[in-house]
């Protein structure tokens, strides 16, 4: 790791449960997530974790600082503007910091075996309120990352057979400049 602390930021972190699987593995998490609902959950459930209402949207790095990790889990799918959420990943890390983004997994074979299988409209559904907006493979979600100046150092399927898989996790790190070298 960059950094000698275990501290690391979860953007989108939910109900806490990751926050606090990985306080219990030594970390320091720190994490934000738009959800009231979903923010109050996890102060009940983790009171000494530093758990906020906040978004990918807000000036992250400038209320909390940079981290030597940042992750987000099945996050970009929901968002609007992901080349903002990008950004504010990177404005997160510490120059040679790693993120660790996942996201569910939308290659051409999988979405040919929906359309064969006829769940197409069950796993599309425009019904749930909330729910996946942007369907990401490798390909985009490596631009996106790009376009923001991350360093991608690989790409893992989850979930199923490759091809198919449930979701993918991107691990990318924030370069660092060379007068920091």
């Amino acid at each position: 790791l960059p950094s000698n602390r275990k501290r690391i930021f979860d953007v989108g972190c939910g109900n806490g449960s990751v926050a606090g699987a990985l306080a219990s593995r030594g970390w320091e998490p720190v994490g934000v997530d738009p959800s009231e609902a979903g923010i109050a959950e996890a102060r009940k459930a983790y009171p000494d974790l530093s758990l906020q209402i906040g978004s990918a949207y807000d000036d992250l790095a400038d209320q909390y600082g940079t981290f030597p990790v940042v992750i987000s889990l099945e996050v970009v799918e929901h968002l609007y503007s992901p080349r903002v959420y990008a950004r504010t990943l990177f404005s997160l890390l510490e120059p040679g910091g790693i993120a660790l983004v996942s996201t569910p997994y939308h290659g051409y074979l999988k979405n040919v075996a929906l359309a064969v299988s006829g769940k197409m409209d069950e796993h599309f559904t425009v019904l749930w309120d909330h729910d996946h907006i942007k369907f990401w493979s490798i390909r985009p979600l490596t631009t996106l990352l790009h376009e923001a100046g991350f360093e991608i150092l690989r790409f893992r399927r989850v979930g199923r057979l490759a091809p198919l898989a449930k979701s993918m996790i991107a691990v990318a790190r924030k370069p660092v400049a060379k007068q920091d070298r």
